[in-house]
């Protein structure tokens, strides 16, 4: 994929709109949408929840779930998935059942406000934290870390919504699978591993 692709994708963060993200080491090849927390909205996740159909999380670095009171469900090795989860939440005011689309975007802006704590959110509830690792996309090759290095470069804030793509059959879709798709909305497509190449010609 080239730096061209890339760049259509951060692009389309920047102005909120859904890419795909391809390329998780961690995970097989499992492919999500993506979209900046900022720029969240009900329309996003109910697009997430159609076309994605997997579980729709909030990625968030390790200091946003400080504020947050969040931690790793399984911080240690054993009977571990290796999936960064917290413990799920809910907005603590403003929503009703919590699991509609204008409840979770509601949710990921309040988690994600400026200066937002864990007074402003309950547990458990429809939105699914996940805390990237410090070092980011080139410390742990996941779409998790990917997705908010990818707000980052937007400058469209450091917290994403990602939602895994699965096929109408119910498998893990792969990039093959989504051409209509992606043709249809004109989604634009953030690999991981041009990711990291770009992160690394910026730091040289």
């Amino acid at each position: 994929m080239s730096g061209a692709d890339l760049d259509a994708a951060l692009a389309a963060v920047a102005a909120g709109r859904v890419v795909v993200v391809t390329g998780d080491a961690l995970r097989g090849g499992d492919i999500d949408l993506m979209c900046a927390a900022a720029h969240v909205t009900p329309d996003i996740i109910n697009f997430m929840a159609t076309h994605g159909r997997g579980l729709i999380c909030l990625s968030v670095t390790p200091e946003r779930a400080g504020q947050l009171g969040l931690s790793l469900v399984n911080p240690g090795t054993a009977r571990q998935t290796g999936r960064p989860f917290a413990r799920s939440i809910e907005a603590a005011e403003g929503v009703s059942t919590g699991i509609s689309a204008a409840d979770r975007a509601h949710t990921v802006r309040v988690a994600i406000a400026e200066g937002a704590s864990s007074a402003d959110i309950h547990s458990p509830g429809h939105v699914f934290p996940l805390i990237a690792r410090p070092g980011g996309v080139r410390e742990r090759a996941a779409a998790c870390e990917a997705s908010i290095d990818l707000a980052r470069l937007a400058g469209a804030g450091d917290a994403a919504v990602i939602c895994s793509i699965l096929r109408d059959d119910g498998e893990m879709a792969r990039i093959d699978d989504i051409g209509d798709l992606i043709a249809a909305h004109g989604l634009a497509v953030a690999d991981i591993a041009a990711l990291i190449e770009r992160l690394g010609e910026a730091r040289a």
